[in-house]
């Protein structure tokens, strides 16, 4: 990133730790932290508590009205969190540092400065001059996921009936004014239907909202009444379809047009809007289910089912997603409905169990929907752990590399979001205090900032997280493909070696590539995305056979009845047998003028969160560059290098996904 100048309009921030009982537990870098919040700080000077918030003690939340500021703020980690929902939101996946400046209202030498420090936190990827979401950022998501348990403990029961109906399976969370999705358990049509994690829809335009406004109070009827009013066209949603025309009434194709023309026609509008879905809110609570005829778009229709926590509130609704060229409304709740209420009866049985840490949602106002807990062990058993927070893990080194273009206090503050992920149903200051290897005037700073963000909710002294953690660019993350995962570092190992690189999958008896980042050389290997090559004579082929169980190893091999390409190639079946038992045990393999004389490649498998091999990715050049010991002493530790660089990011955003796609 450029070295931006210091912010001309800027507020001293002197550290109000010293307002708090933690006072004699002085930071390190306290001076430096004051003064980088001053720098980045054009609008905002924070006011040392001196009531109620400290007189409880530090480990009490600060108490705060709706939409009270808390007196201690932390200014970085505030425009941090804005500049990361502003690229999460923008339809574009690359930002330039001017144009965020623009969208966020922000200085461009504060821009400049968060995303040094994004980009050296894994958040995001500099390329030339813009800015992307990197694969790093999902571990704040993965937080929320890990600690609120629903993946974990609902998931299978969602798979299970998305097997049976043969339909889409949703299980979403309330979030303010709108459903937030935390599992898909989708099918695979031409006509796919499915939501990404961490997408939120308007409650009012969707089965789990009718659900959850089935027990709203009249707060947060006036809260969805607001936030309606305000945006008609559900602009704030990103992952909804434009709504054509004027504000709609909230009927979707069953209900009619949209009223337009002025202040008065929008009002009626909106009112009727309000109407209809409280009949839908009513019939909701009468009947314990609700049902989406094409409201989010034509042609999608959905039920869902309440799913109740041990304490009786509703934790989160599971929906069945179909088509109209499968189902109408109708004809989905007879087809579906009996077995969508036995499968939310068996998810509260599994939270009952203690089957998820806590409820995973929130109310409008923020108040907490009671759940189970579960054992902090569970799903990831694979190579890499990607949701476990390591205790005392902040690392001072980013600071002292880049000296104030680092937001130290930015980076503290998703360090202690990070923290609670694994907090179960919650976590004290004392404990994210422990966890981090923070002060805990410094956890506690960031606690409030994030509380009063809407990131994280208060009982008493605990603190968890809540589901808006996910609008930080989740949905979009989890919905990358393999080969765009792996392109980036494909495009760091070409420059690192010179030589081509690529990736590939296995597709039938065939590898079918699916990255590829040719070298600048004069000769070079011409192979174009979508390729198909046999298996048996390539050297991702033979990692990915090396993969396969035995007997799936064998068939291919005797189905393929190899011949010989060049001289060099080698069809003895008994000869490739032990290739492939060589590739599994090295963890590559190299092939030499076999496929085209030539021709040598070297290939790694790259696996998945969970250990199991989901592609491989190679580096091929000219035979005549060297010998085959020289090629692989030169190239394989980089090759490994960028395998797991890429395995790391497959692990984030697919912990509670579905794979990711080729």
């Amino acid at each position: 990133m450029p070295q931006p100048a210091p912010d001309a309009a800027t507020t001293p921030d002197p550290d109000p730790g010293t307002a708090t009982p933690d006072s004699a537990m002085t930071e390190p870098a306290t001076a430096a932290t004051a003064a980088e919040e001053a720098a980045t700080d054009s609008a905002t000077t924070r006011v040392t508590a001196t009531g109620a918030a400290t007189a409880a003690g530090p480990d009490a939340p600060a108490p705060a009205g709706r939409g009270a500021e808390p007196a201690e703020l932390v200014g970085p980690l505030v425009r941090g969190l804005t500049v990361l929902r502003a690229m999460a939101a923008d339809p574009a996946p690359r930002q330039r540092p001017g144009d965020l400046a623009r969208a966020t209202g922000l200085a461009r030498s504060t821009i400049d400065r968060v995303a040094t420090t994004l980009v050296r936190l894994g958040h995001l990827r500099a390329e030339d001059r813009d800015l992307v979401l990197a694969p790093g950022l999902a571990r704040l998501g993965n937080a929320y996921l890990s600690s609120c348990g629903l993946p974990e403990a609902l998931g299978p029961h969602a798979v299970a009936l998305a097997d049976e109906l043969d339909e889409s399976v949703s299980v979403a969370v309330p979030d303010g004014a709108g459903a937030r999705f935390v599992h898909q358990a989708t099918r695979r049509r031409a006509m796919a239907i499915s939501f990404r994690i961490g997408d939120l829809l308007p409650a009012e335009r969707c089965a789990p909202g009718a659900v959850f406004a089935a027990g709203w109070t009249a707060d947060q009827w006036a809260g969805w009444r607001d936030r309606h009013r305000a945006d008609p066209l559900d602009t704030g949603f990103p992952a909804l379809p434009p709504r054509p025309g004027g504000p709609a009434t909230g009927g979707g194709a069953a209900t009619g047009g949209a009223a337009t023309g002025g202040a008065a026609a929008g009002g009626a509008a909106a009112d009727l809007v309000e109407e209809r879905f409280r009949e839908r809110a009513l019939a909701a609570r009468a009947d314990g289910w609700a049902t989406d005829d094409q409201l989010i778009e034509p042609g999608l229709v959905a039920i869902a089912a309440p799913v109740h926590g041990p304490a009786g509130a509703v934790v989160c609704a599971v929906s069945v997603v179909s088509h109209t060229s499968r189902h109408d409304a109708d004809s989905l709740a007879r087809h579906a409905l009996p077995r969508l209420r036995a499968t939310a009866r068996a998810m509260e049985h599994a939270l009952a169990a203690g089957g998820a840490r806590t409820a995973g949602g929130a109310h409008h106002d923020g108040e907490r929907q009671d759940g189970g807990r579960h054992d902090s062990g569970g799903r990831d058993s694979g190579r890499h752990d990607s949701g476990r927070y390591d205790s005392g893990r902040y690392d001072s080194g980013p600071k002292e590399e880049l000296g104030a273009e680092f937001l130290q206090s930015l980076a503290r503050g998703l360090d202690v979001l990070r923290a609670l992920g694994q907090a179960g149903p919650g976590g004290t200051l004392a404990e994210v205090a422990r966890a981090t290897g923070l002060p805990r005037a410094t956890a506690r700073r960031s606690l409030l900032t994030l509380r009063h963000l809407g990131y994280v909710r208060a009982d008493d002294t605990r603190f968890a997280l809540l589901p808006r953690v996910l609008e930080l660019g989740y949905a979009r993350l989890a919905g990358l493909s393999f080969a765009e995962l792996a392109l980036p570092h494909l495009v760091d190992l070409v420059k690192d070696v010179h030589e081509s690189a690529s990736a590939a999958v296995l597709d039938g008896d065939d590898i079918r590539y699916v990255a590829r980042v040719p070298t600048s050389r004069i000769m070079r290997i011409e192979l174009g995305v979508g390729t198909r090559l046999p298996a048996w004579a390539t050297s991702m082929g033979r990692v990915l056979l090396a993969a396969l169980p035995p007997e799936r190893r064998e068939a291919l091999l005797d189905r393929a009845e190899p011949q010989p390409l060049t001289p060099h190639t080698v069809t003895d079946r008994a000869a490739l047998a032990g290739l492939l038992a060589t590739a599994g045990r090295d963890g590559y393999a190299l092939v030499d003028e076999e496929l085209e004389e030539g021709l040598r490649s070297l290939a790694v498998p790259v696996r998945d969160g969970r250990g199991g091999v989901a592609a491989a990715v190679n580096v091929a050049l000219h035979a005549g560059r060297g010998t085959a010991g020289q090629s692989r002493a030169a190239i394989l530790p980089r090759l490994a290098e960028a395998a797991a660089r890429i395995e790391a990011d497959l692990a984030e955003v697919t912990r509670w996904s579905p794979a990711g796609r080729a």
